[in-house]
C-alpha cells in the first residue's frame, strides 16, 4: 500500500488518549466519518491544511509536535 502522507500515528495517538477525546469527536469535528478519520491518522489519506488546524486546535498539539505528527518540514 502507498502511503499518500507520512504521520506519526503513535505521537497523534499520544495526544488522542492523553486529552480523552473520543476518535468519533475528534471526526465529528473535521465533518467527516470516523472511518475516513482513521484513513488520515494512517497516511492512506491526507490531511488538509484545514484538517491538520483543527485537529491540534482540539487535542492542544503545539507548534513543534504539529510538525513532527504531520511531517510539514521534511520527513524522515
Amino acid at each position: 500500500m502507498v502511503k499518500t502522507q507520512d504521520i506519526d500515528t503513535s505521537l497523534l495517538n499520544e495526544y488522542i488518549r492523553k486529552r480523552g477525546i473520543k476518535i468519533g469527536a475528534i471526526a465529528d469535528n473535521l465533518g467527516i466519518s470516523r472511518q475516513a478519520f482513521d484513513a488520515k491518522r494512517s497516511g492512506r489519506i491526507s490531511f488538509r491544511a484545514s484538517e491538520v488546524y483543527v485537529v491540534c486546535d482540539l487535542l492542544r498539539i503545539p507548534d513543534d509536535d504539529k510538525e513532527k505528527i504531520f511531517c510539514l518540514e521534511g520527513c524522515k
